[in-house]
């Protein structure tokens, strides 16, 4: 595919009640949460290191992030730890894995469907028993961006919205990175909303904690969602 980035539009996109779902495993890191001035990072880092050779294997790799681009403060974690924790052994749609994105949804309804598609790849390869396996966490957070927007009827970039294959996505994603993007808008392949993949944790704001869920592993798909508060339990249709 020849990629034309200047044959995309950029429009504004403002999400009030976005939703990103990620799994509860992952805990907020001290760093990004209780200092809230990013400034102060890396002089604290340095110090830290002297005592806690451990310490980057939770922060992870803060370069990749511009300094001017970081963020401090309550729900930081959230914003963060996307672009600081990134390998080639989990590249997405927008990225190889060496650079990070912020995946989030419209709504809630869109996030289900794309994280239990990708759970249920990672369950399927490591041949999971059927059950409720995972705990998830959902985040309420807000967007503001100017992002490139492959939504509507832009037929050249469809090869970007392959819902297996992401060599096209993620080239396109580079080209845009090269000039200066702040992300992509796009149509979720696997819900009825819209996602954002976004460059840069400055592009989001104000993250909290929503509900707790459980995903339920049938085997071959994650059939079932249950609100860990309520117990009520949802069926995830395709």
């Amino acid at each position: 595919m020849v990629i034309n980035t200047a044959d995309i539009p950029v429009n504004h996109v403002v999400w009030d009640r976005a939703v990103r779902i990620i799994r509860s495993v992952f805990p907020p890191i001290d760093l990004f949460e209780d200092i809230a001035e990013p400034e102060d990072w890396p002089l604290l880092i340095s110090a830290e290191q002297k005592t806690n050779p451990r310490l980057m294997e939770t922060i992870g790799n803060i370069d990749l992030i511009p300094a001017e681009r970081r963020v401090g403060g309550l729900g930081a974690s959230y914003l963060m730890a996307p672009f600081t924790h990134t390998s080639v052994d989990r590249p997405s749609r927008f990225s190889d894995g060496r650079l990070g994105v912020l995946y989030i949804a419209s709504d809630f309804e869109t996030a289900v469907h794309e994280t239990a598609h990708h759970y249920a790849g990672f369950m399927s390869a490591t041949n999971e028993a059927p059950g409720w396996v995972s705990q998830f966490r959902e985040l309420l957070m807000g967007v503001d961006a100017r992002l490139h927007d492959i939504r509507g009827d832009i037929s050249d970039f469809d090869a970007a919205l392959d819902p297996n294959d992401y060599t096209n996505s993620q080239n396109l994603a580079a080209a845009l990175r090269a000039g200066d993007s702040e992300g992509i808008t796009y149509p979720s392949v696997r819900g009825a909303g819209d996602c954002v993949g976004l460059f840069y944790p400055d592009l989001a704001h104000h993250p909290v904690q929503g509900r707790h869920l459980a995903y339920h592993w049938d085997g071959t798909r994650v059939d079932l969602i249950r609100e860990s508060a309520t117990g009520s339990v949802f069926r995830v249709v395709d």
